[in-house]
């Protein structure tokens, strides 16, 4: 609990199994999360089996797998039902680090945020950390041009360590979102379309071998997702159309 609030960690897993423990391990030695939710889209290991093993965690697997925006979806869904009035997402592949968990959750316990990313472009960490030069340079460039677009002055739009209010993701639409990897970007445009400030802290990242990621050619396509969504946002606020994402 932080200021009687329960505490909710999300972690949408696939293929999880050689770093879920560990990530595991490191939340609940923050001492405020009072329950983890991990929901497995269908892997091909032993990452349900393990996560049914963890103390105070409800494990929900996907029959078939429903891609990384519907896995969020599940989770976020089972998050509110659980009564979460903070909810924070930790990847399972131990590239962020859940010793910010309590920093990110008294942000918004104490009202400050609805919203608070970890940020792994402020301090420097990103290359530092092993993310690759063209990932990083994909993530300046789709940085840069969604801030013009969307007129924030985010650090960076594409990190998986986020901390969202109850009150903030019950208003959202996010079954409306993409059931692909564009289900983050689409909901960060969501919340800056409904004027919420969004807060950042600098987030240490590593990418190691068992770190989650995606191919050059899936990147594209999210990175063509990403400047779409930016698009539609622009145009939604300029009345020039309608978007299923943007409601009035």
């Amino acid at each position: 609990m932080f200021k009687d609030k329960k505490v909710v960690v999300i972690m949408p897993a696939y293929n999880a199994a050689p770093t879920l423990r560990r990530t595991y391990d490191e939340v609940m030695a923050q001492e405020i999360v009072d329950q983890v939710i991990v929901v497995d889209d269908a892997s091909l290991d032993e990452t349900t089996e393990i996560a049914r093993m963890l103390p105070k965690t409800v494990v929900h697997t996907h029959p078939k797998n429903q891609g990384y925006g519907a896995n969020q979806k599940t989770c976020y869904r089972l998050a509110v039902d659980a009564g979460g009035d903070i909810i924070i997402m930790v990847h399972p592949d131990y590239q962020y680090t859940p010793k910010l968990i309590p920093a990110m959750a008294s942000m918004i316990g104490n009202g400050l945020y609805q919203c608070v990313l970890g940020s792994r472009i402020l301090g420097g960490y990103a290359l530092r950390g092993g993310m690759p030069w063209w990932k990083y340079i994909a993530n300046r460039f789709l940085t840069l041009a969604e801030n013009i677009m969307t007129g924030a002055k985010l650090s960076e739009y594409h990190t998986g360590y986020r901390a969202f209010s109850r009150e903030l993701l019950e208003k959202l639409p996010l079954e409306q979102n993409s059931d692909d990897f564009v289900f983050d970007n689409q909901m960060l445009a969501q919340i800056l379309w409904l004027d919420y400030q969004v807060a950042e802290v600098s987030c240490p990242t590593l990418y190691f071998a068992e770190a989650s990621s995606i191919d050059f050619a899936r990147s594209l396509k999210y990175g063509l997702g990403c400047l779409s969504t930016a698009i539609k946002y622009r145009l939604a606020k300029m009345d020039l159309i309608r978007s299923k994402l943007f409601s009035r």
